[in-house]
């Protein structure tokens, strides 16, 4: 199991790449940049390109619809150029109430388009020439919908890989299944080791089961906070707001992913009720409604037992990519101390 954590804008991006340079040295192997509707991603995966020299950047993620087919590849293999073969490529859907109120288009498909946008990225890499004709993208334009001057191309230059890897967000049961499919890595939200393969179980084996043989087995990203030492249980309780964000308010009242998931964890009242009092504007007493369950379950924060004990079943779960938010004083020792660990559960 490798060592991943975000990086984002905030504090400056010379203090950004001071912090990931040192993690990178304590066993960081993967850096997550996000997106949403702030500055964009793509800018600071390249500037981390440049101060760092073995961890792998992804984009976690880049929302399939803000950008053409083509563009997504263009700007993975400058990723990947930048940084000498470690981009990651994390693509999305996001959801109806970014894509459309953002970004003005229609939030379609995501199931079908995903799928597409994975092929034509792995043909622009491999420098083929781009012919793709469907009902969500076609290439070229066919005369009747433009000038008629569109013709098919291959990538000018030579990307520094062929096939950049491609991670998918996904959570419902058919994303889910088309990802194990055809994507090279996972990464599920809310992720609970314990009871997601009651959740997500089935799909991943019908998807594992269409996978071609050459791909290699799914990569899983799954995400914990660390704080280690005794006392330090109180810790958990911040992890709340951002879950009851996710839970209640990510979405609308009757299309929230995060809100399905949680329901199907066995927490269909909570989930009710957090959404219920979220979108009113209690968004403290939602908070205050998340399942300490869940907290405990998804926390690696307390002492050397309660970690250990965490640590085990992300990896019993099949999670290769634990993705640390750390909550203590001291992030290098930190994730040092949780290198050593996973070596030894």
């Amino acid at each position: 199991m490798r060592l991943g954590t975000g990086i984002g804008y905030a504090g400056g991006m010379k203090a950004a790449a001071a912090r990931l340079q040192d993690l990178e040295r304590a066993g960081i192997e993967h850096v997550w940049v996000a997106e949403l509707y702030g500055v964009d991603g793509v800018s600071l995966m390249g500037y981390l390109a440049a101060v760092t020299e073995k961890v792998q950047i992804g984009s976690s993620i880049l929302p399939l619809y803000s950008r053409t087919p083509t563009l997504l590849a263009q700007t993975a293999a400058g990723i990947d150029l930048l940084s000498e073969g470690r981009c990651i490529l994390g693509l999305g859907a996001s959801g109806p109430q970014v894509i459309e109120g953002w970004h003005g288009v229609p939030y379609d498909a995501p199931l079908a388009r995903t799928r597409e946008i994975i092929e034509i990225c792995r043909k622009v890499w491999r420098r083929e020439v781009v012919e793709h004709h469907s009902a969500h993208y076609d290439l070229p334009l066919p005369p009747e919908q433009g000038t008629g001057l569109g013709k098919p191309l291959k990538m000018i230059t030579h990307p520094f890989r062929d096939n950049i890897p491609i991670y998918v967000a996904s959570l419902g049961p058919k994303n889910v299944e088309m990802t194990a499919e055809v994507a090279d890595g996972w990464i599920p939200t809310l992720y609970w080791p314990d009871k997601a393969r009651d959740v997500w179980g089935d799909s991943l084996a019908k998807g594992e089961k269409k996978r071609a043989g050459d791909m290699g087995p799914l990569n899983i990203v799954a995400g914990a906070t660390v704080a280690i030492g005794e006392g330090l249980e109180h810790l958990r309780d911040r992890a709340r707001p951002n879950i009851a964000l996710y839970v209640g308010g990510m979405g609308a009242r009757t299309q929230n992913f995060y809100n399905n998931v949680f329901q199907r964890y066995g927490f269909e009242a909570e989930a009710a009720e957090i959404q219920e009092l979220f979108l009113g504007g209690k968004k403290d007493e939602a908070a205050a409604a998340v399942p300490q369950e869940f907290l405990d379950a998804t926390s690696l924060i307390g002492p050397e037992g309660h970690i250990k004990e965490r640590l085990a079943a992300y990896k019993e779960a099949g999670v290769t990519v634990l993705n640390l938010n750390v909550a203590g004083p001291d992030p290098v020792k930190t994730v040092e101390q949780i290198r050593t660990w996973i070596d030894e559960v």
